[in-house]
């Protein structure tokens, strides 16, 4: 992909219609013939059958991952001593996502997509294995540091190959079928991840991952290199890396870092590390995404930001309910993560039904009910540190907050595929993962903070399995998560308003 600096009129002000033409939209190498690009073409059609079959089993992947890993990290933050910096097991994936994002971005635009893809692949395994095999928190989070460097490649590179293989009918479609391979996941990834972690312990939940990845890179990869392989624009001059923008995306990781761990230590001397975090971060983040984007300009800066406020206020929150459920209402790990199953089935409902023709002409009205849902969600979830209040409600209102993220996420997806051309479909997908990862990383490390702040990192010591832990040791440690989240989820409402181009850029 190409560099991600802000582009001013040539990135802000790309026409929403007609931007790709169809010979535009698939790379060179596909056959464009009369055959190609007819309409009835469906994803699993003869024509893009092995590529869409590869890249859900990367998804399915990336998806296994996140219900199994979510389920055993309570239990491998207890034993390693490590709940106080429970929220750096999941932002430490983020931090480092955000350099590999970049470094995919412009890999991509320059070689094609393959590389990067299967880099990251492998990367992702390492740090499974790395965090498997750990035998202190910081160790673990390195292996979570290193799988975020992978899963950052893997999903630009995603994106890349679904801008330049799909045409844009289709793109809806596949992004659907994403988002419906984590339904199996989100229904067998919990109940097998916690009976792993109680019948053999965390640490093969982590190990056992890394056997999947074989099938993925066997089915993907011929595909993709058939189908994407080289640039854009084989006849374009090679553009080589663009090390400045390289260099703001690891002040980013590095910024990042040092707010985590300023948040995560609350004493006066933490001022110096968040100062310096700061000064690397604000700068690098106003050169890596469209201008404008901080302020909800109209067009694609406010669909870059709406990614992240959805992503970083659902994730943030969904990131404690685990938790939450095993210390204060003493669930099984095997039980706190089915809790969160139906929302598999009901995220790739709502991303089915963005995907549908006719919601096209009120996609933002979609996107708008979708974050009034996910900032319900959010505001009803820690209802269930009341004693009186049914542990299954949770499981209800998560599966609405969770439809409504299935329309909002893959929408972005498909507006930000929209506004872009095809050679700058890898730079805008670096920047709305950005977007993405940052907000998870930003909002999770205030979520620790407070979370921290109001004895949260003492719930480690109850027993999960006792019911007295639902008695409940300092619950407004978990209140003060979610509430600000929730208002997060409900300013998201309103950039929705803001995603369409100015009419005299639409034109």
């Amino acid at each position: 992909m190409s560099a991600l600096e802000p582009r001013g009129p040539e990135v802000t002000q790309q026409p929403a219609g007609p931007v790709i033409s169809a010979s535009q939209e698939r790379p060179l190498a596909v056959d464009t013939g009369p055959d190609a690009l007819r309409p009835e073409d469906g994803v699993l059609s003869r024509t893009y059958r092995a590529l869409s079959i590869g890249i859900i089993a990367v998804v399915l992947l990336i998806a296994f991952e996140a219900t199994a890993v979510g389920t055993a990290m309570p239990v491998a933050a207890r034993e390693l001593n490590g709940v106080e910096v429970y929220a750096f097991a999941f932002s430490s994936y983020f931090t480092t996502s955000l350099l590999g994002m970049v470094v995919a971005g412009q890999w991509a635009d320059r070689d094609g997509p393959l590389r990067p893809l299967a880099t990251g692949i492998a990367a992702f395994a390492v740090g499974l294995v790395l965090s498997g095999t750990a035998t202190a928190m910081w160790l673990f989070i390195l292996g979570r540091a290193v799988q975020g460097l992978g899963g950052g490649l893997v999903i630009v590179a995603l994106y890349v190959v679904i801008g330049r293989a799909y045409p844009e009918h289709l793109r809806p479609k596949i992004l659907a079928a994403f988002a419906a391979s984590w339904i199996i996941p989100s229904i067998v990834g919990p109940l097998a991840s916690g009976t792993v972690t109680e019948q053999l312990g965390w640490r093969w939940v982590f190990l056992g991952i890394p056997a999947l990845v074989v099938f993925p890179l066997a089915l993907a990869l011929p595909a993709i290199r058939r189908m994407t392989a080289g640039p854009a624009d084989p006849s374009a001059p090679r553009a080589p890396f663009d090390r400045h923008r390289i260099r703001l995306a690891l002040a980013i990781s590095i910024g990042a870092g040092l707010l985590q761990y300023s948040a995560q230590d609350l004493v006066w001397l933490s001022l110096i590390p968040a100062a310096a975090g700061a000064a690397l971060l604000v700068p690098a983040v106003l050169g890596l995404l469209p201008k404008g984007t901080y302020r909800a300009a109209r067009g694609l800066p406010s669909v870059v930001l709406l990614r992240g406020v959805a992503a970083g206020s659902f994730i943030a929150a969904e990131s404690f309910i685990p938790l939450m459920l095993v210390t204060q209402r003493g669930l099984s790990p095997t039980m706190a993560g089915f809790s969160l199953a139906a929302g598999g089935l009901t995220w790739a409902a709502g991303s089915f039904l963005q995907s549908r023709p006719r919601m096209e002409p009120y996609r933002e009205k979609l996107m708008a009910t979708g974050m009034v849902l996910c900032g319900l969600a959010i505001a009803a979830a820690p209802t269930v540190l009341i004693d009186a209040v049914p542990v299954w409600t949770l499981a209800i209102t998560w599966a609405l907050g969770c439809f409504g993220m299935g329309m909002v996420i893959a929408s972005t997806s498909v507006m930000l595929l929209k506004l872009s051309a095809p050679e700058e479909a890898g730079a805008n997908s670096a920047a709305l993962q950005i977007s993405d990862g940052l907000s998870n990383i930003m909002l999770l490390a205030a979520g620790g903070a407070a979370f921290a702040a109001l004895g949260g990192g003492a719930v480690g010591h109850h027993a999960a399995t006792a019911a007295s832990s639902s008695g409940g040791s300092h619950p407004a440690a978990f209140a003060v998560v979610f509430i600000p989240m929730a208002l997060v989820a409900i300013l998201g409402a309103w950039v929705t308003t803001r995603l369409k181009p100015p009419v005299a850029e639409a034109v």
